[in-house]
């Protein structure tokens, strides 16, 4: 989730929305997919279909969240739609179609995640501080956490489940005021005990585990900055440290994904692009979409297929919300897939 143009702040308030401070199994043919994006090189990303167009009551459209289902769908969704207008989209890649799984009259959904547990569509609402579930096919709607966590209420942006189906969500408390007050959160399967893993953070927005679920790659959007916080104990690892400092420009730190050979995909907000790093800090690749696209200013996320090497990234602007698509550097895997 990043900051939001005044005037669809304005109006996201009066739906009742938090005032912030302003994502299939497809392979590639032999020859593609790692050795696409050498070090250092620059990957465009070709379009593959436009999905939204900026909508009237927010001025704008962003997309955020892709994850594939288990039907080899993808969903995608909408943070700024407003009340009634698709908030979850269902996307089928091969044949170029979208269709609307979920709307409802009040959430700001920033990020999407599939339950290893129970299979279900978790979404993060950052406007309500809830994280609710869906059915896969987008109906009955549950909330699965709401209220305060050691006496402050969450602004939850994305998630990222262990093997267990325990919740590890950033919360990007204190974006609205500019205030280092973000905390990493964990949730019970059942939704029922919070507890603060980490605090201090500047806007807190991605969130992923490495390939071994042994710690998590945090990005901070308003320091640029990629942390990395270690979740079982090891030796000579004190805690949470500064892994990689993104040279951003105008651009800030999105949202995160992890291929199979520990590679991050940086999202940037500010910037149609994604920046790929190995898991040591190494800048691998830019992906970049077409410079003659206009009216594109971010790149959120992307899903990788699992077991494949196509990308999906979620692009949006002034032009609209967009997929992009591009061969990624390993194969997708849980940790390439929503959040």
């Amino acid at each position: 989730m990043r900051r939001l143009r005044n005037r669809s702040l304005a109006v996201l308030a009066t739906l009742g929305t938090l005032a912030l401070a302003g994502c299939g199994t497809e392979t590639h043919p032999p020859g593609r997919g790692a050795d696409s994006a050498a070090p250092g090189r620059t990957v465009t990303a070709r379009a593959l279909m436009r999905l939204t167009t900026a909508h009237e009551e927010t001025g704008m459209t962003l997309l955020e969240g892709p994850v594939f289902g288990v039907d080899g769908r993808l969903n995608v969704v909408d943070v700024t739609a407003p009340a009634g207008k698709p908030k979850v989209l269902r996307v089928d890649v091969r044949k170029r179609t979208v269709r609307t799984v979920f709307t409802d009259s009040r959430g700001a959904y920033t990020s999407a995640q599939f339950s290893p547990y129970d299979g279900r569509l978790y979404l993060t609402d950052i406007a309500h501080g809830e994280i609710v579930s869906l059915a896969p096919d987008g109906s009955g709607r549950r909330t699965f956490f709401a209220g305060e966590v050691d006496g402050a209420p969450m602004r939850p942006d994305d998630i990222a489940f262990d093997r267990d189906g325990d919740l590890y969500v950033s919360d990007a408390l204190g974006m609205s005021e500019g205030e280092a007050r973000g905390r990493v959160v964990r949730i019970g399967r059942d939704g029922g005990k919070a507890a603060v893993l980490a605090g201090g953070l500047s806007a807190a927005n991605g969130i992923s585990f490495d390939v071994d679920y042994r710690g998590l790659w945090i990005s901070e959007l308003t320091e640029n900055r990629i942390s990395y916080l270690p979740t079982e104990p090891r030796a000579g690892m004190a805690g949470r440290h500064t892994a990689v400092r993104v040279d951003g420009g105008v651009a800030a730190t999105d949202s995160i994904a992890v291929d199979a050979d520990g590679n991050l995909y940086q999202g940037l907000h500010g910037r149609p692009a994604m920046a790929v790093y190995s898991k040591y800090g190494e800048r691998l690749a830019t992906v970049e979409v077409p410079a003659r696209a206009e009216g594109l200013e971010s790149a959120t996320n992307v899903a990788i297929t699992p077991g494949g090497t196509a990308a999906y990234m979620t692009v949006s602007g002034p032009a609209g919300g967009f997929l992009y698509t591009f061969d990624a550097l390993a194969e997708g895997i849980r940790q390439s897939n929503g959040g």
